[in-house]
C-alpha cells in the first residue's frame, strides 16, 4: 500500500493506517510508496508495535533508458514494485532510492537497469501495475517484448513475480489475460 509519502496518490497516515490494520487483522502489510522510502522507519516501528509483520518496499520508477537521460520523451518512467526480503534487500532499496534521487531525477526519481543490476540482492521484484514495462508492452500488443522484459527481470532478481490487479477497468481485463499468458 501507499502512504501519505506517495504524493498526490495516497492520504493514508501511518498511525491511523496501523490502527485500522490492527482492527482488520492482517498478518503482514507491505509499504510501497512511489519512488521513496520516507515512511519506512515509522512504518516498521508502528507495524511491529501493532503485531503486524512489516514488508518494506517501493513502487520504483524505472527509466525507459538511462537514468541519466533528460530526453523529454522519457518523462513517463515504468513502474515496478520492489520488496526487501532481508536486511541486504533493505540496504539495496536505500541505495536504489538514493541513486534515483541524486542521479536519475527527471520529473520523478528514476532508477535504470544498470543500478537495478548492481543492487538486486535481497529484493523481490513484482512486474508492477499497468504502467510497468511488461504491462505497457502487453497493452501495445508486443507480447514477445513483454516476455523478454519479464525474463530479464527474473534473471536480475531471481525472485520475480507477475503482478495481477483487478480494479474493474476494461483495459485491465485484457492486460490480465496477457499477464496470465
Amino acid at each position: 500500500l501507499h502512504t501519505e509519502f506517495s504524493l498526490l496518490d495516497s492520504l493514508s497516515r501511518i498511525p491511523l493506517l496501523m490502527e485500522q490494520a490492527k482492527a482488520m487483522g492482517p498478518e503482514a502489510i507491505g509499504l510501497t510508496d512511489h519512488g521513496v522510502l520516507y515512511g519506512a522507519v515509522q512504518f516498521y516501528k508502528e507495524a511491529k508495535t501493532a503485531g503486524i509483520k512489516p514488508i518494506i518496499g517501493i513502487e520504483a520508477y524505472v527509466a525507459q533508458g538511462s537514468r541519466h537521460s533528460r530526453d523529454p520523451s522519457e518523462k513517463q518512467p515504468y513502474h515496478m514494485t520492489l520488496l526487501a526480503k532481508n536486511e541486504a534487500g533493505y540496504r539495496n532499496l536505500l541505495a536504489l532510492s538514493t541513486k534515483a534521487h541524486l542521479e536519475g531525477y527527471y520529473y520523478k526519481p528514476r532508477m535504470d537497469r544498470e543500478i537495478l543490476e548492481q543492487h538486486h540482492e535481497g529484493i523481490i521484484a513484482l512486474s508492477g501495475c499497468a504502467t510497468s514495462e511488461v504491462s505497457r508492452r502487453l497493452l501495445d500488443g508486443r507480447f514477445e517484448e513483454a516476455v523478454k522484459a519479464a525474463n530479464y527481470y527474473k534473471d536480475v532478481f531471481g525472485d520475480f513475480y507477475v503482478e495481477l490487479q483487478e480494479h474493474g477497468i476494461t483495459e485491465h481485463e485484457q492486460l490480465t489475460k496477457g499477464l496470465i499468458r
